[in-house]
């Protein structure tokens, strides 16, 4: 496995879920690096079929964290009860959805960064309960994901490669790869919802927004408000948790 590209490695390739992503082979400011097959972001995982069941099996997920709303749950459903041996957790990270008054603002990257520091404040309790469930090992190999994979998904990833010292330029790329599989989502959604055409396209603006710079504005927020991603753990009283965490998910690179 060690031979194929890294992008082949990152990217795992579902039918039901389009933005499946492996945050390992990371490099840290202490010479570390993120494991492989340890943490995974992604889109929505309610509608998996067979193939991308044995998947999840094959990659040993332990543990599946929801960062959506409890509105999106009950319209959109979760991850499947009856896939046995992974553990539901259900944190959300804001209960405010963009209204589509705001769609045209996220072609803006400061308003996409400013919305990204808002779900940290509002959203810390959550974040705060994801860190906890990623730093036990019987939670591990773990998921978490959103219901596109690129915004409150983002945020949570940034925080915890930023919390095992994780570049910010590396933590900006990771995001920046999210824009291949917009334009696969918004399709989906397109054929998902014919009768909404309109509502969709109103909301396209959201779903392709993923500008480097919107994640750039929202890492200079956390280090300007807390001053490290350290002291952000310690804010939200996982310094401990982290330490756990890095125990496990760092390996010398």
């Amino acid at each position: 496995m060690d031979s194929q590209p890294l992008d082949a490695r990152r990217h795992v390739v579902l039918t039901g879920c389009n933005n499946f992503r492996d945050l390992g082979g990371y490099p840290t400011a202490d010479g570390s690096r993120t494991r492989w097959r340890r943490l995974f972001r992604a889109d929505g995982l309610s509608q998996l079929d067979d193939g991308d069941r044995a998947v999840l099996a094959s990659l040993n997920i332990a543990s599946v964290i929801d960062l959506r709303t409890v509105g999106e749950v009950e319209a959109r459903g979760r991850f499947p009860e009856d896939i046995e041996g992974v553990r539901y957790f259900h944190f959300p990270l804001t209960e405010t959805l963009p209204g589509e008054e705001q769609a045209p603002s996220w072609d803006d990257p400061k308003f996409v960064s400013d919305r990204y520091f808002g779900m940290l404040t509002e959203g810390g309790d959550s974040v705060a309960s994801a860190i906890r469930v990623l730093a036990d090992p019987d939670n591990r190999p773990a998921v978490f994901h959103c219901s596109v994979g690129k915004d409150r998904t983002g945020v949570l990833s940034a925080v915890v490669l930023g919390m095992l010292g994780v570049p910010d330029a590396v933590i900006i790329e990771d995001y920046a790869l999210s824009r291949k599989a917009m334009v696969h989502i918004l399709e989906r959604l397109r054929s998902e919802y014919p009768d909404a055409k309109e509502l969709v396209e109103r909301y396209a603006p959201v779903i392709l927004a993923v500008e480097p710079a919107a994640m750039a504005g929202f890492v200079d927020a956390v280090r300007s408000e807390y001053g490290s991603f350290t002291a952000l753990a310690s804010a939200l009283g996982v310094s401990s948790e982290l330490q756990q965490l890095a125990a496990d998910v760092l390996e010398p690179a």
